[in-house]
């Protein structure tokens, strides 16, 4: 089968998003300060991406290994109230999330970058990378963004999802 009809089908079902922060949102870079405080960059594009799903009905999850009120903060601005920071068990955390929200994980995106997020990349229906994924996550993904980590791939992703859907 050809891959890219594949993952056009599996971008048709998509019904929720679920992603990784570092690597993913971010580009995978901390920025320490002189106090010890660690500052991360994200893309503008990408959460406009993610505004527009939420107004378009998908489900958005973020789970993550690491904690950052920054991060925290940045995406219930974006709206996203389904945050999982500090985890580390991602698995459990899917489960108890999708099981919590009646999310599908058969029709939902998972966006990982690193082998943290292998197993539960595994867990879903459709798992995306960014370009500069690790090359594990990239051969279990169904679609890997052209984009990488922090400079557009959740954009990229969603907006593919949405235009297949007519939503965007």
């Amino acid at each position: 089968m050809d891959p890219e009809v594949h993952y056009y089908k599996l971008f048709k079902a998509t019904t929720a998003f679920i992603m990784d922060v570092d690597g993913v949102l971010t580009d995978g870079s901390v920025l320490l300060t002189d106090s010890g405080d660690e500052l991360r960059t994200m893309n503008i594009r990408d959460g406009y991406a993610l505004q527009l799903a939420i107004k378009r009905g998908f489900s958005i999850v973020v789970i993550s290994g690491g904690r950052s009120e920054g991060v925290v903060r940045r995406l219930n601005r974006l709206g996203i109230k389904n945050i999982a920071g500090g985890v580390d068990d991602k698995p459990m955390a899917l489960m108890q999330i999708a099981d919590a929200l009646k999310i599908d994980l058969t029709t939902s995106v998972y966006i990982g970058d690193d082998i943290p997020d292998l197993e539960v990349m595994q867990l879903c229906g459709i798992p995306c990378c960014p370009s500069d994924a690790a090359s594990e996550v990239i051969d279990i993904s169904k679609y890997v963004s052209p984009w990488a980590g922090g400079k557009g791939c959740v954009r990229d992703i969603l907006e593919k999802v949405m235009k297949l859907q007519s939503k965007w």
